[in-house]
């Protein structure tokens, strides 16, 4: 059981140091992973803005309920 574990360890560090090393020198993934990147900051940025944007809605809305109920 012992030498299975072992022999399936360096082949899993054998496949995954070809694979890192593989996509690490390649152009295409390093535009992908930089495409990606850029994707990913503006969807945060997005998603914080309407954050946000639905922050301030509800803001403006609790001060409506509360003006009313002080008439």
């Amino acid at each position: 059981m012992a030498v299975g574990n072992f022999m399936h360890r360096v082949m899993s560090y054998l496949v995954n140091e070809i694979i890192v090393n593989g996509l690490a020198n390649s152009p295409a993934f390093q535009r992908f992973a930089v495409r990606t990147s850029k994707r990913m900051e503006e969807a945060a940025n997005i998603a914080a803005q309407k954050k946000r944007e639905i922050a301030q809605k509800v803001k403006e809305l609790s001060e409506e309920l509360e003006s009313r109920r002080g008439h």
